[in-house]
């Protein structure tokens, strides 16, 4: 493994680490659905979701814990290869160790507690955000610059034909 591959991989430890370690924190801290506010517009919440992002499948009888486990876990290995493949440029591989990173983050959720613990609430009055936690975050980032990658490298393959 090269040394390129090696930083990208320490840094979706980092994530899984610093997500895993936020949940649990507030697991012990917060009671199922105890809430904590922080500000007018942000909460501390401990939820459970049996589901995918916004809740997605998570009102159906268990099987979405297996069907999730299985597609995380072959998205993870795809992630790893691309990784792999793209470890000296910069911003997409960034993007996946962040993606990878937050997949096993929730991955790890799924398969020792059947759902996936969110607990960062904003809001504004009733009206608020679905509760997510770290590893979303790692995830939405990661994604970001996976496109703004992708579209970057339009621009300058549209830029070069253009030019000829």
């Amino acid at each position: 493994m090269n040394a390129r591959l090696a930083g990208w991989l320490a840094l979706s430890a980092f994530v899984v680490g610093a997500d895993q370690l936020t949940k649990y924190l507030i697991s012990n801290w917060l009671s199922y659905g105890q809430s904590w506010s922080v500000t007018r517009f942000f909460d501390l919440v401990l939820v459970y979701n049996p589901g995918a992002a916004f809740s997605f499948l998570a009102d159906h009888d268990g099987w979405q814990r297996w069907f999730f486990i299985v597609l995380t876990s072959s998205v993870s290995v795809w992630l790893f290869l691309l990784m792999r493949k793209h470890a000296k440029e910069v911003v997409l591989p960034l993007g996946l160790a962040l993606i990878l990173g937050g997949a096993i983050g929730n991955l790890i959720d799924r398969v020792l507690l059947g759902a996936v613990v969110d607990f960062l609430y904003f809001h504004a009055g009733s009206r608020g955000f679905p509760a997510f936690n770290v590893a979303d975050s790692a995830i939405t980032a990661g994604v970001v610059l996976m496109l703004a990658d992708q579209f970057g490298l339009a621009a300058r393959t549209t830029r070069a034909e253009t030019e000829s």
